[in-house]
C-alpha cells in the first residue's frame, strides 16, 4: 500500500482542488482529509457519514466544590489564567482557557481538581461517489491538531487494509505545522503544490526543508504557473 500526501507551504495555492481531481481519477484507494482545523475536501466530494466517533484530546481541569476552601493556591499557579474567583459561586475554572497542564491539580492542598477528558472534535467515515473517506473537524480553538490527524491517517489505513486498496491519498494541512508533520509521517510520496509568486516560493522553501529534513520524496507542481513564467522557471 503507497501513501501520497499533497501538501503546500501556504493556503490558497490550489491543494485541496487537486486532491479532489486525483480523487475522481485515480482508482483503487481511499482518501483521507488530514486538514483538520480548516476541512474544505467535503465541500468538493460531498461525502456521506457512515460512522462518527469523539476525539477527545487534551483534559480540562474539574473542580469539586464540595473539598475546595477557596484559599486561592489554584489561581495563582495556573498560568493560563483558567482559574478565577466568581461573585456567584467561588471559584471556578474555564475550559476554553485551560491547557489540561495538570498544575493545579498538583498544587490544591485539598485535592479538589482533577483532570477529565474532553471532546476536542470528531472523526469519520464517509462514502463518496469517489471511494471511501476519512476525515475529521477539530473543534474551535482546540490544540490537538496533529492527534486528530494521526486518528484520521490510522482509520483510513484501517479501511484500505479491509478494502484492499492500493493507494491512500492524503490531503495535508498548508504551512509547516504539527498537522503537516502528522500528514507526512511514514508516507512515500509528498505532493507540493505552490504558486509562482513571492510568498509561494518562499513557502515551498519552507515545506521542502521540511521533507527534506524527514527523508521524504517530493515533487512540486506549480498551480497557475503562467502568472509569472520567470518564477516558475
Amino acid at each position: 500500500m503507497k501513501q501520497i500526501t499533497v501538501i503546500s507551504g501556504k493556503g490558497g495555492t490550489g491543494k485541496t482542488t487537486l486532491v479532489a481531481s486525483f480523487a475522481a481519477l485515480v482508482a483503487n484507494k481511499v482518501i483521507a482529509d488530514c486538514d483538520v482545523d480548516a476541512p474544505d475536501l467535503h465541500l468538493l466530494l460531498h461525502p456521506e457519514i457512515i460512522k462518527r466517533e469523539e476525539f477527545k484530546g487534551l483534559k480540562v481541569a474539574v473542580m469539586d466544590k464540595t473539598l475546595c476552601t477557596e484559599c486561592g493556591t489554584c489561581e495563582e499557579t495556573c498560568r493560563f489564567n483558567a482559574i478565577a474567583l466568581t461573585e456567584d459561586s467561588g471559584y471556578a475554572v474555564n475550559p476554553a482557557r485551560c491547557e489540561g497542564c495538570g498544575a493545579c491539580v498538583f498544587s490544591c492542598p485539598q485535592e479538589a481538581l482533577t483532570l477529565k477528558e474532553r471532546v476536542s472534535g470528531y472523526a469519520f467515515i464517509s462514502k463518496t461517489n469517489y471511494g471511501t473517506m476519512a476525515h475529521a473537524e477539530l473543534n474551535i480553538a482546540e490544540e490537538t491538531s496533529g492527534k486528530l490527524v494521526t486518528v484520521v491517517r490510522n482509520r483510513a489505513q484501517q479501511v484500505a487494509e479491509k478494502e484492499q486498496r492500493e493507494l491512500i491519498l492524503i490531503d495535508g494541512a498548508p504551512g509547516i505545522g504539527c498537522p503537516v508533520i502528522a500528514s507526512l509521517t511514514g508516507v512515500d510520496l509528498a505532493l507540493i503544490v505552490t504558486e509562482p509568486t513571492m510568498s509561494g516560493l518562499h513557502d515551498l522553501e519552507r515545506i521542502l526543508d521540511v521533507t527534506s529534513h524527514f527523508g521524504i520524496d517530493s515533487i512540486v507542481c506549480i498551480n497557475k504557473y503562467d502568472i509569472n513564467e520567470e518564477n516558475s522557471r
